[in-house]
């Protein structure tokens, strides 16, 4: 029973760093071209926008109401309103330190992906925890999901006043949280997670909020019927994405 618990325990931490160092290969490799990362800087905010709005509503929320239906909607709306809450409380210490040089909706992106991840965590660890091959197949979905959104999340961060190094490094940080995720799922849920689908359902709050109250708006800035239209289909292709992928 031991050896098989520590080939489980191999198997969960592989899958995870993979997914974590992977999906960040995406950002890095943007992050090495300083004058076409600052012109295509909207487009990865456009598509950001329309990753989350697809994970949120495309990915998330059918998943959670296909495991339960009940008050999945009220879970989605505690997302949404405790994102609120945090993001008053960030306006309200930026106004009293004097730091206006960040923008908060890259401190609230930076929770809502550390909480996404946490959540994929335990989908990997739960699945592996059922079969080996259950948990690669889960692992492999989980990554091709998590590369766009990185790269999409990483624009956020720069756009909203991270340089370029401590983008990657957040970022990496919130990928990390999908460990916390993995130990949670391995010792409480691998047996029952009946909870999980309000954890999806809080998440997509959270990812609604954030693309809707804070990035939508900021595209709104830009007036140019041109940039308008680049915006429109960096939008759509985020939403694509995650629908191919799903």
């Amino acid at each position: 029973m031991v050896f098989i618990f520590s080939h489980l325990y191999f198997y969960i931490f592989l899958a995870i760093l993979s997914v974590s160092f992977i999906s960040l290969i995406g950002a890095l490799i943007l992050s090495l071209n300083r004058e076409w990362l600052k012109k295509t800087l909207f487009i990865l905010v456009s598509f950001a926008t329309g990753s989350l709005l697809g994970a949120a509503f495309l990915d998330l929320l059918p998943e959670a109401l296909e495991n339960c239906e009940k008050n999945i909607f009220v879970m989605t709306l505690v997302g949404i309103l405790s994102f609120f809450i945090i993001e008053k409380f960030i306006h309200w210490h930026h106004h009293h330190t004097g730091e206006h040089d960040i923008h908060p909706f890259t401190y609230m992106n930076l929770i809502g992906d550390g909480f996404h991840n946490f959540i994929d965590g335990i989908a990997i660890a739960a699945s592996f925890s059922h079969d080996i091959r259950l948990g690669i197949a889960t692992s492999i979905a989980i990554l091709f999901h998590e590369i766009p959104q990185e790269i999409g999340d990483f624009g956020i961060l720069l756009y909203g006043g991270f340089s370029k190094g401590r983008a990657l490094f957040f970022n990496f940080l919130a990928s990390l949280t999908s460990f916390l995720g993995a130990f949670v799922g391995v010792f409480f849920l691998s047996q029952d997670i009946s909870i999980l689908p309000y954890l999806l359902a809080f998440a997509a709050g959270n990812f609604i909020y954030i693309a809707s109250t804070d990035l939508l708006p900021e595209l709104k800035e830009h007036s140019k019927s041109s940039t308008s239209l680049i915006q429109l289909i960096a939008i759509l292709m985020g939403v694509f994405t995650i629908a191919f992928i799903t």
